[in-house]
């Protein structure tokens, strides 16, 4: 069954490659509309909608295929948090997340097309980060750097921001953009198992 993730990120892809699965990117590019104001629900249904537009471009090519969709959000005192639109708002997000914690939301949805359907399954995951607390002068630095600018919640727990980071409760890769065990696990419960391909 081929694979493909509905996503340009670099970090998803990473992460699918830590896992030696081969896979072709496709990005979604439609417009990525919520109407939840709750983040696991969000996330759940802007993965969805993501796997839907790709299914949707694949009409007519050769199936089995699997397509993952995935979006990821931070969420702090009720407020979504998803990529920073400018410096000032990279400084609102850190400024607000620094010294305190947060939960990060990954959802994901499985688009799997047959020769004559598309069946979904979606589901979410949901880690706990704590970041140290900083100074104004380290959220400057960071914000000079450029790395918070494509991540959501304004910050890369896999990149510089690392050594801001004091606790996580959870699944690592989740906050780097996808939660791989999960991601297996809820394959098996599709019937799909990765392994044996290897």
């Amino acid at each position: 069954m081929k694979l493909i993730l509905a996503s340009a990120s670099p970090r998803r892809k990473e992460l699918l490659k830590q896992i030696g699965l081969e896979f072709e990117a496709i990005a979604a590019c439609g417009e990525e509309i919520s109407a939840s104001l709750e983040p696991q629900q969000a996330v759940t249904e802007l993965s969805r909608q993501k796997a839907e537009e790709i299914a949707q471009k694949r009409k007519g090519f050769a199936a089995p295929e699997l397509i993952l969709g995935a979006d990821t959000a931070v969420a702090f005192m009720g407020q979504i948090l998803g990529k920073p639109k400018d410096k000032a708002d990279a400084h609102r997000m850190l400024s607000m997340l620094q010294g305190n914690r947060h939960k990060v939301f990954t959802g994901v949805t499985f688009a799997i097309r047959e020769e004559t359907s598309v069946k979904f399954h979606s589901f979410y995951e949901e880690t706990q980060v704590e970041l140290y607390p900083v100074t104004e002068q380290e959220i400057q630095w960071y914000i000079g750097t450029k790395e918070p600018f494509d991540k959501a919640g304004g910050y890369g727990i896999q990149g510089l921001c690392a050594m801001f980071v004091k606790e996580i409760q959870g699944d690592y890769n989740n906050v780097v953009g996808l939660p791989l065990s999960r991601v297996y696990h809820e394959l098996l419960k599709c019937g799909i198992d990765i392994l044996k391909k290897q």
